[in-house]
């Protein structure tokens, strides 16, 4: 804990440092002149003592003893006062050290390469960065009562000192065992945490779906909840048992060190009776020693003890420190060149394969994707359609080969410029909290609501937003006060109008109307064409009858392209896979009705 413990300090002001300067100076220097103050109220100890047994009449007495017990009196209000700063200081600075890890650690998250996400325990180290950043609010009470600890110990020592060395290695002795005590149990602690950590984050995950809205109809027609309630009652048990085992594992490390302790205060007061018996301490210094003592001694425990909670708090700090250094290593760091709206998309001998997996999602893939085209992606589950359509956009880097836009490597590109010219509707979209023109525009707003109502419009999304109560102003979360719910296929409308409303050179439609009604359907696919005059199109559909309208119709198999050319071609080619998938959808013969052979 000595070790560490200075490191710590040293980044807590050191984030306290970025968020309020001037806070943090007055802080450190109220602590200083609390520590002075402290010293020279015991000083001024031995002097009120001193005066106070001399011989002559008590008045005489008293007279003399008044400026120590002025210098005691002054020194103590003085140090209550610096007492009440140092914790509006600590009040004011805590919040905003803990909003400035969150925000840390927000940065790094939303900043690291969405491959990220695909390694193994990435999340998990992000929840548990996540409670680092929680604890971060403790740190800076934690530091500054391990300085006013020190700063009372110090100011002690220095009494001490001066009237008998020989009492310091005793006092250190006494504290000793009970700073190995504390921590101990706190790495007990932490690393029951850890351990019980991947339990405590089935705990949350079910939760969630336990009381959650959207997967509630699920629960009760599946009549889940008896299961997931037994599964959460049984983690919820683990977790007890490995929390009230590192219960008892702490207290006995706390009870020997408590003995310890106090057979070691007991040789401190020992050597004070044995020094004042000997003559080698005067009654007044026995006195300021005793006030010395219990000062020292009640420095060196809130050094051990505010140290073992900060101790603690920095395991978790360290949490969230190795995640920024984490997501650091996956910080989006590409070029920085601005590409404009591309005429010509280029895949070029494209290999990519997941972190953790040996078998490559796409292989060897080369095609082109021209402004004022619609090229259809189709194929079976895991061909690897939605993948290429990532790696297009941006969102992935191959592992071989590469992606250009007008001839500039994707590697090159700034990735946020280049994200400002792709328009994405994905299978899973995002239903954000926000309001209905906010859900479209993304926070980007351009061209007034005007520009909101065309894409609309173009997405069928202009019904949805007749019906809502406040129209664009509507808030899109029922859960939240003057909120408004929507329905899958209304959720999906919003979706392909943020794609539409985008001004973007590249669009990418993954499986766009798995969600919508026939109508709905026909009035995206219909206006598709006049959306491609000048963007570059990719669509990946399952529906088969939906990429008639494509340009060019690429055929995926196991992450290898394996056939190409248009609708037309690609049925008459009976041999292809394209044929075969295009029978088996439209193989839905009507089957004799019950009502028909029993009617009447």
């Amino acid at each position: 804990m000595a070790r560490r413990l200075p490191g710590l300090m040293r980044r807590t002001l050191g984030l306290a440092w970025r968020v309020d300067r001037v806070a943090v100076a007055v802080l450190l220097i109220c602590q200083a002149a609390s520590g002075l103050l402290g010293a020279f109220g015991l000083l001024a100890t031995t002097g009120t003592i001193k005066a106070l047994i001399a011989s002559g009449h008590i008045t005489d007495r008293l007279h003399q003893a008044i400026p120590s017990i002025a210098v005691v009196a002054g020194a103590a209000g003085l140090r209550s006062l610096l007492g009440i700063t140092i914790s509006a200081l600590s009040s004011r600075i805590s919040p905003r050290v803990a909003r400035e890890a969150e925000m840390m650690l927000l940065d790094a998250a939303t900043n690291a390469e969405l491959t990220a996400y695909d390694r193994a325990g990435y999340n998990d180290r992000f929840d548990a960065a996540d409670r680092g950043a929680e604890v971060s609010r403790d740190l800076i009470g934690q530091t500054q009562n391990v300085i006013a600890s020190a700063a009372s110990l110090v100011a002690a020592v220095v009494v001490l000192t001066a009237l008998h060395p020989a009492l310091l290695p005793l006092l250190v002795l006494a504290a000793l065992p009970q700073g190995i005590a504390s921590v101990r149990a706190a790495r007990i602690s932490y690393v029951t945490m850890v351990e019980t950590f991947h339990d405590r984050r089935v705990l949350n995950l079910l939760r969630w779906y336990l009381v959650n809205k959207e997967p509630a109809d699920q629960i009760r027609s599946g009549t889940m909840a008896p299961f997931l309630t037994h599964r959460y009652r049984t983690t919820g048990e683990r977790v007890t048992t490995a929390t009230n085992r590192a219960a008892w594992r702490s207290a006995k490390a706390y009870i020997v060190g408590a003995i310890a302790s106090g057979l070691a205060s007991a040789l401190v007061w020992a050597a004070v009776v044995v020094l004042l018996a000997t003559g080698h301490m005067s009654v007044a210094s026995a006195g300021t020693a005793v006030f010395a003592l219990s000062t020292a001694a009640s420095g060196l425990h809130g050094i051990v003890g505010y140290g073992a909670d900060l101790y603690r708090s920095g395991l978790y700090l360290d949490d969230w420190s190795r995640f920024l250094d984490e997501a650091g290593g996956h910080r989006l760091n590409r070029g920085n060149k601005s590409p404009a709206a591309p005429a010509l998309v280029r895949a070029e001998n494209l290999t990519y394969t997941y972190p953790g997996s040996d078998t490559p999602s796409l292989e060897k893939i080369s095609l082109d994707f021209r402004r004022g085209e619609v090229v259809a992606l189709v194929g079976e589950n895991g061909s690897g359609k939605t993948t290429l359509s990532k790696i297009l956009a941006g969102l992935y880097i191959p592992t071989e080969g590469a992606v250009t836009w007008d001839g500039t490597d994707t590697r090159d590109l700034d990735p946020a410029a280049l994200w400002r010219e792709t328009a994405v509707v994905p299978q899973s979209y995002a239903r954000f909290p926000l309001s209905a023109r906010e859900n479209i525009t993304l926070g980007q707003p351009h061209g007034g609501d005007e520009a909101v109502h065309a894409a609309a419009v173009a997405s069928g999304a202009i019904d949805v937003l007749d019906d809502l109560r406040a129209g664009l102003d509507t808030l899109l979360a029922r859960e939240m006060w003057g909120g408004q719910e929507l329905s899958g296929g209304q959720w999906q409308r919003i979706a392909i109008a943020r794609a539409f409303y985008r001004r973007s050179g590249l669009l990418v439609l993954d499986e766009p109307t798995s969600a919508l009604d026939p109508r709905a359907e026909h009035r995206i696919f219909s206006g598709l064409r006049a959306l491609a005059r000048d963007r570059a199109v990719v669509l990946v559909s399952h529906r088969l009858a939906n990429v008639a309208m494509a340009d060019r119709i690429v055929v995926l198999d196991h992450g290898r392209i394996i056939q190409q050319g248009t609708f037309i071609e690609l049925v008459a080619d009976t041999a292809g896979l394209f044929h075969e998938l295009w029978q088996l959808q439209n193989d839905r013969g009507i089957p004799n009705q019950r009502g028909s052979r029993f009617h009447g």
